[in-house]
């Protein structure tokens, strides 16, 4: 005879585990980004494109500020100022030769800033990994999409590297007015000779750390976070229509 007390039946239930959700890319479409940068960059660099400068100018400060980058929006402003002054003002208070020759290049290098400050938003907000699956949505070459992806990592490295040559040769006293003024090639032999071991350097990891992500395999990589048409670009399309608008029917102060 068992003396072990009878337990209530339990009932068991089966509790459904969550689906995975796919996570969604807070900002931009990648896709969207690429079409602004060569929209934006034919535009001001098209030969009428200095009526659109105005409003190419007023899009990168605000991806600036929407990035919170301050100290892109600052310098996008101050330098787009400074041309203006030195391309149009300066030629009507001292005609010269030279003021002209300012002036023309004032003229082109106003629209570079246009287009670098849009490039510059997609350079710090797109992956390299974000970029790759935007590409091979539009089923663009294997070369090419691996060619851009590793630009695009590419190019903080080099920053960074050239940080610290620059603070190296800051600790030894070779950086400074005086030294630059006094033997500008030496100086520059002094920042370019490390510069490019530490660029061979930095292609060398690169190159192994593509390696072994499998950035060269034939097969198709699937993306984490796939690239979706979402509320943000939405909003972009028609800032854009708004700024297209803008600029096509007001006289642009630049012509």
């Amino acid at each position: 005879m068992s003396f072990v007390p009878a337990l209530p039946e339990i009932a068991v239930t089966r509790v459904a585990a969550p689906r995975a959700v796919a996570p969604r890319a807070a900002g931009l479409d990648p896709r969207i980004k690429i079409v602004l940068v060569v929209l934006v960059s034919t535009l001001v660099m098209s030969p009428g494109g200095l009526q659109f400068v105005p409003a190419g100018l007023v899009l990168a400060v605000g991806l600036a500020v929407w990035e919170r980058a301050w100290t892109r929006a600052a310098g996008l402003l101050v330098t787009a100022v400074a041309l203006w002054v030195l391309g149009w003002l300066v030629p009507l208070w001292w005609p010269s030769a030279f003021a002209a020759i300012v002036s023309i290049a004032c003229v082109y290098l106003l629209r570079f800033v246009v287009a670098i400050g849009v490039g510059m938003h997609v350079i710090t907000t797109t992956s390299p990994t974000q970029l790759s699956a935007a590409l091979r949505s539009w089923h663009a070459p294997r070369a090419i999409s691996v060619t851009l992806a590793v630009m695009l990592r590419f190019f903080p490295v080099v920053a960074s590297e050239a940080a610290a040559v620059l603070d190296a040769m800051r600790l030894r006293g070779l950086v400074g007015v005086r030294g630059i003024l006094r033997h500008p090639i030496l100086s520059l032999e002094r920042f370019t000779v490390p510069m490019i071991a530490a660029s061979l350097r930095a292609s060398e990891d690169l190159s192994a750390s593509a390696i072994l992500r499998g950035l060269g395999s034939r097969r198709t990589p699937s993306s984490l976070v796939p690239p979706r048409f979402g509320a943000p670009d939405a909003i972009l399309l028609l800032v854009l229509a708004v700024l297209g608008t803008w600029a096509l029917l007001t006289p642009s102060p630049l012509t």
